[in-house]
């Protein structure tokens, strides 16, 4: 499996938000219990998770192409989401 992404919104969100998309390692804690939707413009399947990025609560979403996962959002966890996603991720 692959990660992907769109270099500018890649660069875009690591000057923005201090994340870099390439970090993302799907074999690494991630929690996929968050929501996921089809999207009807895209035609594809949207998925948000959340997990541990260098010891910091991050919301990623990411849509699943053939065998890779597609990057499109990356963001810090707000502290109402740490709250409810930390026992999950059983930190």
């Amino acid at each position: 499996m692959a990660i992907t992404f769109d270099p500018a919104k890649c660069t875009r969100t690591l000057a923005e938000r201090g994340l870099d998309f390439a970090d993302a390692d799907f074999g690494l804690r991630w929690c996929h219990r968050g929501s996921s939707r089809h999207s009807k413009r895209l035609r594809e399947e949207r998925i948000i998770c959340s997990g541990l990025l260098e010891r910091r609560m991050v919301v990623l979403g990411y849509t699943p192409r053939g065998a890779d996962h597609h990057i499109f959002s990356m963001r810090k966890a707000n502290e109402r989401e740490q709250a409810r996603i930390a026992p999950l991720l059983e930190i």
